[in-house]
């Protein structure tokens, strides 16, 4: 059911890897404290936001409008408002159990692992996305793998590998900030054998509520059958080379409006408001 399906994310599952030479081991305390700050840009006390996302496959595309609030980094309500048809589905995340509602079924479901990283409502975010805790510093060995300037921009990437006893997805994440005001720019995720399956670009960089966040996000898949990163930044589509902002499959997350810091009620987060 698609319902049933992972997720979108508030916090925005900034989980990253890269690759590129290690530098030494003196830089890593640095590259932790950087990792650490920008995996949190989406965390704080409460936050309201109002989210549209836009789904694009090579036959269709969708909208999506939702509802997010969160409360700390342990409780999460996403509320689906548009499209008519799938209006008043919900997830919730409170600790470390995640519920769906279906408003079809008038039924909720807990959410085995096994569905944690399955597509969201057919987007290429997944639950495990939107309401995983962003814990990189203790699940992964951060290292600087790049500094200096990438088009003009002075950057510097940071190459993320799992610790030996980490339960995680990836076998590897790579992120790159702008040194400037150390904003993401990109993460890109590889699997166990060091293929690059994804990539989330960041973008639209607006302050809110004091803090500089980046309030348009694309997520891209770059494993699939006749598509391959490619050595100028693009992918291959049908043989022709596009820049990565012309792939045939993305998921766009757009955030309309987003407070931090507003007082929300804790019953916002009980399995019974996710009926309404």
């Amino acid at each position: 059911m698609r319902s049933q399906k992972g997720s979108v994310a508030i916090c925005l599952g900034l989980t990253w890897l890269s690759l590129g030479q290690v530098s030494h081991a003196a830089d890593d305390q640095r590259a932790r404290e950087v990792v650490d700050r920008v995996a949190r840009l989406f965390i704080s006390k409460s936050s309201i936001a109002t989210v549209e996302m836009q789904i694009t496959k090579e036959d269709w595309r969708r909208n999506i409008s939702m509802q997010l609030w969160s409360l700390g980094e342990s409780n999460i309500l996403v509320r689906i408002r548009r499209p008519q048809e799938d209006a008043g589905t919900a997830i919730l995340k409170v600790g470390n159990k995640t519920w769906c509602y279906l408003p079809k079924a008038n039924r909720t479901v807990k959410m085995p692992a096994s569905m944690m990283m399955t597509s969201w409502m057919g987007s290429h975010f997944t639950l495990n996305d939107l309401v995983k805790e962003n814990r990189l510093t203790n699940d992964y060995v951060i290292a600087t793998s790049f500094e200096g300037k990438r088009d003009g921009v002075a950057v510097s990437e940071y190459t993320l590998t799992p610790r030996r006893a980490a339960v995680v997805v990836w076998g590897k994440i790579t992120l790159e900030i702008r040194q400037a005001d150390l904003m993401p720019l990109w993460q890109r995720y590889y699997d166990e054998d060091g293929k690059l399956v994804r990539e989330l670009s960041f973008s639209e960089y607006k302050t809110v509520s004091g803090r500089l966040i980046p309030t348009r996000l694309v997520m891209r898949p770059l494993d699939k059958a006749g598509e391959k990163a490619s050595a100028g930044g693009g992918v291959s589509v049908g043989g022709v080379i596009r820049p990565l902002d012309q792939a045939v499959e993305q998921t766009t997350i757009t955030y309309e409006n987003i407070v931090f810091d507003e007082p929300i009620d804790e019953e916002t987060f009980s399995r019974r408001n996710l009926k309404q």
